[in-house]
């Protein structure tokens, strides 16, 4: 499974952006999908997980304001980031398993994107 996220840039704060993470390759076995991101510095945090099923969640810093979804095929997913802040900064990755237990279990995703940079600026 290959992942390759696109969308990132710079936005002033309250602005809005929508990273893309398209799926190539046989995905028939991913369960989950998921959006890291780092900021530097920092520890790498989970910030959104969609599970097969739809069903969402989401890390509080973030509720209200990001929404991640994907699209029929299954094999493009999203996260609209709304209302954007300076400490949303992050390089954000895209991320995918077989197993909803490796984000509850906060172990580290089988397939990564390359990631894609966001800067929150004015």
């Amino acid at each position: 499974v290959r992942l390759v996220e696109s969308g990132g840039g710079l936005v002033q704060p309250g602005g809005s952006l929508k990273l893309s993470c398209g799926a190539s390759g046989n995905t028939d076995f991913i369960n989950v999908f998921g959006w890291y991101r780092q900021a530097p510095g920092k520890q790498r945090e989970l910030v959104a997980i969609q599970y097969r099923d739809g069903s969402t969640t989401y890390q509080d810093s973030v509720k209200g304001r990001f929404a991640i979804s994907r699209d029929n095929a299954g094999n493009t997913m999203y996260l609209q980031m709304n209302s954007l802040k300076p400490e949303d900064t992050a390089v954000y990755y895209c991320t995918a398993d077989s197993q909803y237990s490796t984000y509850i279990d906060n172990n580290e995703p089988d397939y990564w994107g390359q990631g894609t940079q966001v800067t929150v600026s004015s």
